[in-house]
């Protein structure tokens, strides 16, 4: 399949705003840069809805300590299960990786997916009250639903740069946002009291993690760096949808917690874009 071919072979993602004060091409970009990677190029792309989800409300709270435990709940439910889909794309990443290092690199992420982050998010709702009847089988929301297809499309319908154009925002978000919290945080007796709140920042701020991310963002670079004009631009719209998603998905923990807390703003903007799926308070909920 060709390099075009493969551009055209995945269904146009929900539309996504990119930003338009950043460069419109990659080659713009990079003859303004000395040392120009093409992951920076989709970050500046994505525009506020980057900035939207890693200072979200959500993240603030949850850093301060301040977060609601109905939030984290509905929150917590929902992620377990966009999860299940996440090591699927990880495992598709896997067979169309270039060459064994990438493969293996991939492999042992998926070993903290299935271990050390499982273990996290079953101690968590054991705490939080959250029965293995909800978690096991939870009904979707629509930001779930929107994100589980979005990376479906682009693993199966596209190759290993659309699936890593996925991966490195829905990874990259929270390194940013946890990095941040846990800078914040750097006092343990500034950090939150409730294990499944810090330990939630610590599973996404150590080091590890940064430079697993680090190496997802060089391999996205070299796959992007090299793809066609056409293709760039798809790697770019799957980007910038994800990072709009993001948003959204922590908008909704709001929106749909049993408590209904709605009484401060989520961050609307990226709500208004996730094609019309952000539902009624009420609606969805686990």
């Amino acid at each position: 399949m060709t390099d075009a071919d493969q551009s055209d072979s995945i269904d146009s993602p929900d539309s996504s705003e990119a930003d338009p004060s950043a460069p419109e091409t990659y080659d713009e970009f990079a003859a303004s840069r000395s040392n120009p990677r093409f992951t920076d190029w989709l970050r500046e792309r994505a525009g506020d809805s980057w900035d939207d989800a890693t200072r979200h409300r959500l993240t603030r709270e949850l850093a301060a300590d301040e977060l609601v435990d109905d939030v984290f709940r509905q929150y917590l439910v929902q992620d377990y299960a966009f999860v299940e889909t996440l090591v699927g794309v990880f495992g598709h990443a896997v067979g169309t990786a270039p060459t064994m290092e990438s493969k293996s690199e991939l492999v042992s992420f998926l070993g903290v997916l299935t271990d050390d982050e499982d273990d996290y998010f079953l101690r968590a709702f054991d705490a939080l009250d959250v029965p293995e009847s909800v978690y096991s089988d939870p009904e979707t929301t629509p930001a779930t639903r929107a994100f589980i297809d979005l990376l479906e499309r682009a693993a199966g319908q596209g190759g290993y740069a659309e699936t890593l154009a996925v991966l490195v925002p829905a990874e990259w978000v929270y390194l940013s946002w946890a990095t941040a919290a846990d800078d914040t945080g750097s006092n343990p007796s500034e950090s939150p009291s409730r294990f499944y709140l810090s330990e939630w920042i610590d599973l996404h701020a150590v080091d590890d993690f940064a430079a697993f991310v680090e190496w997802l963002r060089t391999e996205l670079d070299r796959e992007g760096a090299a793809a066609s004009p056409r293709r760039q631009r798809r790697l770019e719209q799957l980007f910038c949808r994800t990072v709009e998603l993001e948003v959204a998905f922590f908008d909704e923990a709001y929106e749909l917690a049993p408590s209904g807390d709605l009484t401060a703003p989520t961050t609307s903007s990226a709500s208004s874009k996730s094609g019309g799926r952000s539902s009624r308070p009420g609606d969805g909920r686990w």
